[in-house]
């Protein structure tokens, strides 16, 4: 396992579209996940360390942000021939575990997470009403500890000023995780 951390947002990024099956069947473009006052583009998986230390505030931190307007996607790109715990029957299994509200898809090809430089799991891209990247940075103050009870919920309060149509007030703390399980 590789550690990596996230670069700082890159504001002149643009969300790159993808068409990306979900475990439930359907077929997601951003234009389908698209929210009206920003979305929410993550990438996770199924076994790694970072992203299973978040699961228990994930699912409520991705339904607060549908209920504000934000559209949100999780996107799943590691190579599951060689780590078959991220699996495609296994995200349906860690979606359905985790209470996800929202579709998480598999990137089979990789090509997704290239387009959008995808460095860890997690790796969270925060875009405003137009598409434009506004946060790159961690869930919470906890990384993939538990939380403790003055947990700064950054990735939400950040989201929730961009959905305002306010600027971040906040310094974005690069997200650590596990590298990308290229092919």
């Amino acid at each position: 396992m590789a550690l990596m951390e996230t670069p700082l947002a890159n504001t002149s990024f643009k969300a790159p579209d993808f068409s990306l099956k979900g475990v439930d069947g359907k077929t997601y473009s951003l234009a389908d996940v698209k929210g009206e006052k920003g979305t929410l583009v993550m990438f996770i998986c199924n076994h790694c360390p970072y992203v299973k230390g978040i699961t228990d505030r994930l699912a409520s931190t991705m339904e607060a942000l549908q209920q504000n307007g934000i559209g949100v996607i999780a996107i799943m790109a590691n190579d599951t021939e060689n780590y078959p715990a991220d699996s495609f029957d296994n995200m349906k299994v860690f979606a359905q575990e985790n209470g996800f509200t929202f579709p998480y898809v598999i990137d089979e090809t990789q090509a997704v997470a290239k387009a959008y430089d995808a460095v860890c799991t997690p790796d969270f891209f925060g875009f405003d009403a137009d598409l434009n990247l506004q946060y790159r940075g961690r869930l919470d103050s906890s990384g993939k500890n538990p939380a403790a009870q003055d947990t700064v919920p950054e990735l939400k309060n950040a989201m929730l000023e961009v959905a305002a149509g306010e600027a971040i007030s906040h310094p974005q703390t690069p997200s650590m995780g596990c590298s990308i399980k290229w092919k």
